[in-house]
């Protein structure tokens, strides 16, 4: 079982990618499992097609009401039998949203869905790890392998920055790695150069090039991947190269993350 988590700031195209590739992976018949680990609870909208109930408002209803949590109320399948789980968090301004993520993985061990034989268990999970609870996947080991969805621009690379100083510190000790950065196009200046340098200073490489394309938010307005309801575009093509990609990868690393003023004279030096 590879056990992966995609992370990334707010915004960046985490979900995106997160379900593309496992769309990708489906086609080439893997087993695959997506476990969105956001409070926005979107990570599986374009796998399942709808928004799903999420872990934690299940058990809320549970300890109200008194039942018993069981699989199917928490694990669903969308396209190509994906199986789909969402985490989800509290409303915002309530609560902590990391700390649900810790509840979330102590239900699904309870409800041993990890014995299930995926070939594939992907972790889409939230910012730039500023929360014990959203480094939940790495510390606790349910995924050992990283990859980090940025863009050019700076705050996205900064956010990029402190997941490899993350990683860093439990890699060792965790067996977690990093396998790669994944650029979601933004048209930034010179940006391939640009993440493609980072990518190498933190002792990484840029694994894929993710090409900025209006198909792919028009898909997921209609809850769809790209990869399900535009096949046979460019778009499709590119995550399924991404996938095949994570698959045969051997470049694992503990990355080297920059320090602030480095990766500050980074961006400085391609932009024009």
């Amino acid at each position: 079982m590879r056990k992966i988590a995609i992370y990334g700031k707010g915004g960046i195209g985490k979900s995106t990618t997160s379900a593309n590739v496992c769309a990708a992976l489906a086609d080439n018949d893997y087993k695959v499992l997506q476990i969105g680990c956001d409070p926005k609870h979107d990570s599986t909208r374009t796998i399942v097609g709808d928004f799903i109930p999420t872990v934690l408002d299940i058990w809320t209803d549970s300890e109200r009401e008194g039942f018993d949590i069981t699989r199917s109320m928490v694990l669903f399948n969308g396209y190509k039998n994906i199986s789909a789980i969402e985490a989800g968090g509290p409303e915002p301004g309530v609560g902590c949203a990391g700390r649900g993520i810790i509840r979330t993985m102590d239900i699904l061990e309870n409800l041993n869905i990890f014995e299930e034989e995926y070939d594939f268990v992907l972790y889409d999970v939230l910012g730039d790890v500023v929360c014990g609870g959203f480094a939940k996947p790495i510390q606790s080991g349910y995924a050992t392998e990283i990859y980090i969805v940025t863009s050019g621009e700076f705050m996205a690379l900064y956010a990029a920055n402190n997941i490899a100083i993350a990683v860093e510190k439990v890699g060792k000790s965790r067996g977690v790695k990093l396998g790669g950065i994944i650029c979601n196009s933004r048209n930034v200046d010179q940006e391939f150069e640009l993440v493609s340098e980072f990518a190498s200073r933190i002792n990484s490489q840029m694994i894929h090039f993710v090409k900025r394309d209006q198909l792919i938010q028009k898909c997921e307005r209609l809850a769809k991947t790209v990869v399900e309801k535009e096949g046979n575009s460019e778009a499709a093509n590119g995550y399924r190269v991404l996938a095949q990609k994570i698959v045969g990868n051997n470049h694992f690393a503990i990355p080297a993350p920059l320090f602030f003023q480095e990766l500050v004279d980074l961006c400085e030096k391609y932009t024009t």
